[in-house]
């Protein structure tokens, strides 16, 4: 399997998402004992949130849900989590917050946005490149930094390549960049 999104496909396909996210999870956590890190960003499918493990306390991961963020890609639907509210009130109350990975790119936009209520929105390189080049994707990004900043959520910029794409989100006022530069 060449790359993680083939593998994820793989397991799709094989109606196996929750057998790997178990494993996933599980050697995240294990790794993760002893590791000296305040916030541990960890991948979800959306259809993990229908997998009753994730919710349990004796489960691997929940032993250091106070260190982690669960990132729920916005390039899956949520629509077959019929009781989202009450799945993410639950991860909250073992210790976990949320982030809303790859905003901008994905399936659902904003409505994902305002169904997880995330601690963390992480947006899509695709809106960040050439950031400092392009006004309309700098407004945009704009807007949603000053929204999360009154929504009290943390905005992370995905792939930040460059000095200038950096310089403009910080001055924008993003919270956090990942990328290559």
């Amino acid at each position: 399997i060449p790359h993680p999104g083939a593998l994820l496909e793989a397991a799709e396909r094989l109606d196996r998402i929750h057998e790997l996210g178990r494993v996933i999870r599980g050697r995240v956590a294990e790794a993760a004992v002893d590791a000296d890190v305040k916030n541990l960003f960890v991948n979800l499918h959306s259809h993990d949130l229908l997998d009753e493990e994730l919710f349990s306390p004796g489960s691997p991961l929940s032993k250091i849900a106070k260190r982690v963020v669960l990132e729920i890609t916005e390039r899956a639907s949520l629509d077959e989590v019929k009781d989202l509210r009450a799945r993410t009130m639950r991860l909250r109350a073992l210790g976990f917050r949320l982030a809303v990975d790859d905003l901008g790119a994905g399936y659902a936009g904003l409505t994902s946005f305002a169904q997880l209520e995330p601690e963390v929105v992480k947006l899509d390189m695709s809106l960040v490149r050439n950031v400092h080049q392009e006004p309309t994707k700098r407004k945009l990004i704009t807007s949603m930094a000053t929204l999360c900043k009154e929504l009290v959520m943390t905005v992370l910029a995905e792939g930040v390549e460059t000095k200038d794409e950096r310089d403009v989100l910080v001055e924008i006022g993003c919270d956090l960049l990942q990328g290559y530069l």
